[in-house]
């Protein structure tokens, strides 16, 4: 029986080059990870040789980017920035221009004066032409920069890159807007509105420039207005206090202050008409009961008002077991500013009460003890004696 093709051996196949046929051995996730060492196919950064060596082809291609002049290792950088600008990742741009600014600043790299043997031209750099590449180069990238700063919002950072820019060339309208919008967003108007006409005047048609004076305008009147509306709570709340004050002078109400002033929140001495030192008076009240350390607070007690007509819906005392607290079975009494004791009539107007120029309203609270009839001669006795004590 004659032998099929299938039957007959294969020839055997051609080697494979030394480094195919490595390949050939390696699976799938080995070669993936040993593509990812070489620069060129790289998708992370692999510095390694894989066993904790030194990758040289990476450290090569790294050299590199620090080979040629100033100009030439600036420029490469600033590329690479530009890059990174363009796909918005400001902060690697700005650690591109960060290094471009460096080697500006760096020793410039001139030919090895060593270096022999036929493949060698010898190049002469020329300092002025080299020196107008820098300058080029130099406000490129501080006005990158400053992009970088202000999208970061590194204000400050931006200005100072703007500033830069402007030093090597007065006329860079890019310097001007970015360092006027640093400006705005700090509030510094004027600066912001220095750099926004110093660019219109180089260029009038400008429209960003024309839309950043727009915001610099509205941003002077708005802070403008909040200004002057200030000033004039400012000079409301002086002028009312000067008329409470006078309004209290002339009713020969004395008044103290003291550095432990209580947290009354919004309750205080008013004047109905706070422009008005005629109109009625009230007072924040709090009513002490010493006898059982309670008490009661009156947010606003008129000065037309009697003690009667509040105690009458304040009594009965929700904690007086005895029915002690009666508006016709208590007697009140204030403590005079010369340290005494006077007794408020129960039917007498505050305002009068304080009128008489004897009690004090302290840290803008009239206080007021009450005490039950049958037990005031006691009560007074034990304050004449704490305070003889005290004095």
């Amino acid at each position: 029986m004659a032998q099929t093709n299938q039957d007959k051996p294969q020839p055997a196949s051609a080697e494979l080059p030394p480094a195919m046929a490595e390949v050939q051995s390696q699976s799938m996730d080995d070669l993936l990870k040993e593509m990812n060492r070489m620069p060129l196919f790289m998708t992370s950064l692999d510095e390694t040789d894989g066993e904790g060596g030194e990758n040289m082809a990476l450290e090569a291609l790294k050299a590199m980017a620090y080979e040629g002049t100033r100009a030439e290792i600036a420029e490469n950088f600033r590329q690479q920035g530009n890059e990174c600008a363009r796909a918005k990742q400001w902060s690697d741009a700005k650690e591109f221009y960060d290094k471009a600014i460096a080697a500006l600043k760096g020793p410039q790299c001139n030919p090895d004066p060593d270096a022999e043997g036929p493949d060698v031209i010898p190049v002469e750099l020329d300092a002025d032409e080299e020196a107008k590449k820098e300058m080029v180069i130099g406000e490129a990238v501080y006005v990158n920069r400053a992009l970088c700063n202000l999208e970061k919002k590194n204000y400050r950072s931006c200005i100072q890159d703007c500033a830069a820019t402007l030093r090597i060339n007065t006329s860079n309208i890019k310097a001007f807007y970015r360092s006027g919008t640093a400006c705005l967003a700090l509030d510094k108007l004027q600066e912001a509105a220095w750099a926004c006409n110093r660019g219109l005047s180089l260029d009038p048609g400008n429209a960003p420039l024309q839309t950043l004076k727009t915001k610099i305008d509205a941003r002077r009147k708005y802070i403008e207005s909040v200004e002057k509306a200030r000033r004039a709570r400012e000079e409301k709340t002086a002028s009312e206090r000067a008329t409470l004050k006078l309004a209290l002078k002339s009713r020969n109400i004395l008044t103290r202050s003291t550095d432990k002033a209580p947290d009354l929140e919004d309750a205080a001495v008013k004047l109905e008409n706070s422009m008005d030192p005629s109109s009625a008076l009230s007072f924040p009240v709090i009513l002490l009961y010493p006898m059982h350390s309670q008490s009661d607070f009156i947010k606003a007690f008129a000065d037309k008002e009697r003690l009667d007509q509040h105690l009458d819906y304040i009594f009965p005392l929700p904690w007086d077991e005895q029915h002690e607290y009666t508006v016709n079975g208590v007697e009140a009494y204030m403590e005079t500013c010369a340290g005494g004791l006077i007794k408020v009539g129960k039917k007498m107007s505050l305002g009068k009460v304080l009128g008489s120029g004897k009690p004090e309203v302290v840290d803008g609270l009239v206080t007021i003890n009450v005490v039950p009839k049958d037990k005031a001669a006691g009560w007074i006795e034990e304050f004449k004696k704490r305070k003889g004590k005290t004095a």
